[in-house]
């Protein structure tokens, strides 16, 4: 896919700066391409949870948000999380008493 169709799908109007940023989150994503399709898929799912992937403005990786306004929707989002982590192989992590995690990258 390109910047812009990723941009869009994640619910941004895409620009340069974002573009840029893309890039830089993409080249410091190990296995990157492996997993596109699957990180679009995943926000898919995630939608009628309240959570989402986003991009990061503090690091160099997307981020996973869980916005559910109910604790049975966050934990079906964790649990859809944990489900795409194991199937998948991609590595992620859990920002301490946050509902958000960074997704680190493609692991064999």
């Amino acid at each position: 896919m390109d910047a812009e169709a990723i941009l869009t799908q994640l619910g941004y109007v895409p620009n340069d700066a974002l573009k840029k940023q893309l890039k830089d989150i993409q080249e410091s994503t190990p296995g990157y391409a492996k997993i596109e399709k699957h990180i679009m898929d995943l926000n898919e799912h995630l939608k009628v949870n309240n959570a989402y992937v986003a991009l990061s403005n503090t690091t160099n990786h997307l981020k996973i948000k869980v916005d559910s306004p109910t604790a049975a929707l966050a934990e079906e989002a964790h649990e859809k999380i944990r489900h795409f982590s194991e199937k998948y192989k991609v590595e992620i992590e859990k920002l301490p008493n946050k509902e958000t995690y960074y997704i680190i990258g493609f692991h064999h």
